[in-house]
This record gives C-alpha cells, sequence and structure tokens, in this order.
C-alpha cells in the first residue's frame, strides 16, 4: 500500500474568514423530514413474496382504490417498497420543490426505471410537511461495460417533493439572535464579538462561551439587514492544529509547523532520534536530507535538530526509509503516547 502524506500549512495558522464560513445562526437550519411508500413499474426486480410488509402494503393501497385484495394472492415482482428522505430546508414556502432519496427496504434487485408513488414525508413531530412522488433516478445504468451502478436499490427524484407545510420563523421581528460556531475555540468566539462589536460601534454582541455568541439587534436595522452584515465580516479565523490519519487509506494530514519534541521511538528496523543538541551529530556515512535531517548509516536511523523538527519532515523521512503505513501510523501514535507531540492525533 502506498502512503500519502498531506501537508497545509494553513492547518496550524490564523486565516481570514467569513463568519458564514465559521458560523450558525440558531434555529436557521434544515429538517429531516421521512416518509414510506411504493415504488412502481419495475421490470421484474421489485420485492419478491418474502417481503410481506410491501404485499399488505399493495393490497392496503389497492384497498383504498376499492379493490379487495388478499396478500397472499398478490405476485407481482414489479413493486418494491421504499423509504423515502429528505432535508426541509429553512425558510421554505409552500410548492417549493426539493429532491428526495428512495431507498428500498426490501429484497429488491433494483429500482431503476420505477416511479415513487405519493409519499407524505412527516416531521420528527408527526405532522406531514410535504409530498413526493415521480420517475427515480439511481445515476447509471446497470448494463455490463456500460456504467459502475453500486447502489440500484438506492435513486433520487429530483424536484420530486413540493412542500405542503411551512415552519413558520419570524425573523424580521426578533430582537435578538444568536451565532454558534462550528467548533468550539475561545479565541475566535471573542474574535466574533470583537468585530461585530467594531463594526456597529456598541456591544450588539457578547461571546457567552467558546461556541456562542449572543446578537442584539442595533438601531436602524431589519434583523435581516444585521445578520446579512454579521455573516459577511471577515476574522482572523484560528484553526486549531490537528494530525489526522486514515489506517485504511495510509493517508496522513498534518501542518509542516507541528514541532516534535526530543523523543527516541523504535518501530521493527526504524529508530527516530530526535536529540536536544543546537546540531546534528551526523553520523559517518549518513545522508543529509535538509539541514535539519539526517539518515543514518544503515538507513534505518532518522536523525534531527532540536527546535526543527515536525511532523512533516519526520513524515517525509520515514516515507524515504520506505515506512509502510502501519509503521508510520504506530510512530505517530507512539509519539503522542510519550508526549513529544502535543497536538491532537485523530485516527479515521
Amino acid at each position: 500500500m502506498r502512503i500519502f502524506i498531506l501537508l497545509f500549512c494553513l492547518l496550524t495558522l490564523s486565516q481570514a474568514a467569513r463568519i458564514s464560513e465559521v458560523a450558525n445562526i440558531v434555529g436557521v437550519r434544515d429538517n429531516q423530514i421521512i416518509g414510506y411508500s411504493l415504488v412502481v413499474g419495475l421490470k421484474k426486480t421489485g420485492d419478491g413474496t418474502t417481503s410481506k410488509f410491501t404485499l399488505q402494503s399493495i393490497a392496503n393501497m389497492l384497498k383504498a382504490m376499492n379493490i379487495d385484495m388478499n396478500p397472499v394472492d398478490i405476485k407481482s415482482k414489479n413493486v418494491a417498497a421504499v423509504v423515502v428522505t429528505a432535508k426541509f430546508a429553512p425558510f421554505a414556502r409552500q410548492g417549493d420543490a426539493f429532491d428526495v432519496v428512495v431507498s428500498s427496504i426490501g429484497d429488491a434487485k433494483s429500482l431503476e426505471g420505477g416511479t415513487l408513488l405519493m409519499t407524505p414525508l412527516k416531521g420528527v413531530d408527526g405532522k406531514i410537511y410535504a409530498l413526493a412522488q415521480g420517475s427515480i433516478s439511481i445515476g447509471g445504468k446497470n448494463e455490463k461495460g456500460s456504467g459502475a451502478e453500486s447502489h440500484p436499490t438506492v435513486g433520487m427524484v429530483y424536484g420530486g417533493g413540493l412542500v405542503e407545510r411551512e415552519i413558520n420563523q419570524d425573523l424580521y421581528h426578533q430582537q435578538n439572535a444568536t451565532l454558534s460556531l462550528k467548533s468550539s475555540n475561545f479565541a475566535n468566539s471573542v474574535a466574533i464579538q470583537n468585530v461585530i462589536n467594531a463594526k456597529y460601534r456598541s456591544k450588539v454582541a457578547t461571546a457567552v462561551d467558546p461556541r456562542t455568541i449572543q446578537l442584539q439587534l442595533p438601531q436602524n436595522r431589519s434583523m435581516v439587514e444585521f445578520l446579512a452584515e454579521v455573516q459577511n465580516l471577515d476574522i482572523n479565523y484560528a484553526q486549531e492544529q490537528k494530525i489526522i490519519i486514515n489506517e485504511r487509506t495510509g493517508t496522513i494530514i498534518a501542518g509542516v509547523d507541528i514541532e516534535i519534541k526530543p523523543v527516541v521511538i523504535t518501530q521493527g528496523d526504524i529508530t527516530v532520534k530526535i536529540l536536544s543538541q543546537n546540531t546534528v551529530a551526523k553520523p559517518a556515512g549518513s545522508v543529509e536530507m535538509d539541514k535539519s535531517l539526517v539518515i543514518g548509516l544503515n538507513e534505518n536511523e532518522v536523525y534531527t535538530e532540536k527546535g526543527t523538527t515536525t511532523v512533516a519532515n519526520i513524515a517525509r523521512s520515514l516515507q524515504k526509509l520506505g515506512a509502510n503505513p502501519k509503521q508510520m501510523i504506530s510512530i505517530f501514535q507512539a509519539m503522542k503516547s510519550a508526549g513529544a507531540i502535543t497536538v491532537d492525533l485523530e485516527v479515521i
């Protein structure tokens, strides 16, 4: 397995960002809605007779159309039971169209070519907020060699959902609003507070914790105008340092200036020595990689200089030594456990 090392300076530096990019307005969000229905018109790729709920659903549908049918007498394979899911956008208005996802819950082989029957979509409160219906697209073909379709039992109905019930949100008459940072950070919370207060030359924003900023509507502004202006303000956004390792793909993502403290780590035939002297003692026959790193005589040791050792150059050195992903991950985890790496290390 090849290993990929992604090094981004911006992961560890302050950067300019709009408030809309780092914070959400509390209460202005998508809502999840869900429904159960049938897909018809399939070419013998629907649910079989083992999906009893599908047969019962067909019988119930026919009964609503004044056709009394015993479920055990239904043998059709052109119908599939599905769950329909969608996101209900904030401030959606009656008649607005949106996309829905259709997923089989029976033993159907494919939903390709099917039509979703009218489906009530409900929120967590059990109320119907939208209806969905229409032709299903699975985004590819199933014929051999004509395209790769990995999920023929999951499809989309583009524009198939219609809003029936609105969620009332009266922002215009509100005097207060709340911003919520996408990740907790004291410095960013205070930075947003200061930028907003400087813009309006009054204390209209108050950082109450590392994630929450309360807003007070200033004079001569509507809440809509105020929030639009606030979201477009720029701040010096401090991104927390972190090392992310993907064990499955062998990908390591880290900032180029995350320092590693003096430590000695041995993993298999590879030894990493981070020394405390100001200059690297270069063993005879060693190879200099840059001003702070040297590969040892047997090409199984890395010597580094105090104050210049980072995750970035250690990762490059280990890669040149031929370390595999498992070895590199073990080395960084050991460094973290030993206290040589102080930033968060996340394995995904």
